[in-house]
């Protein structure tokens, strides 16, 4: 269900919105290119699980090329929500990381 609070808003957010759409739906080695305009975004994620979840055939989307997106869905065909994953590795990868302990000294055990 999209919901104007959560999976369409992305699209007011992208850094392509005033994009002339012809320029995003290029074929071949141009869609290279088009994907600078990407590189930037900050809804890139959200795009790109978009582009997954709907199996978007056309066009850049979220950084990945047509072929790049058949790619990783033929690799990945057990995933059922690519925004619930590309959601998830997101938050795991802003979560605080526990130090390293220092050369030396074995680390400390939780106890539990």
């Amino acid at each position: 269900m999209d919901d104007e609070a959560g999976t369409t808003n992305w699209r007011h957010e992208a850094r392509c919105r005033h994009e002339d759409p012809d320029t995003l739906f290029v074929q071949g080695a141009q869609q290279r290119d088009v994907r600078e305009v990407c590189r930037a975004c900050p809804v890139r994620t959200e795009c790109l699980a978009h582009a997954l979840d709907n199996r978007i055939k056309f066009g850049v989307w979220g950084g990945m090329t047509e072929r790049e997106r058949r790619a990783l869905l033929k690799r990945r065909p057990d995933v059922v929500s690519w925004s619930a994953l590309l959601e998830a590795a997101r938050r795991a990868a802003l979560r605080p990381q526990q130090p390293a302990p220092a050369p030396g000294r074995p680390a400390r055990r939780q106890v539990g």
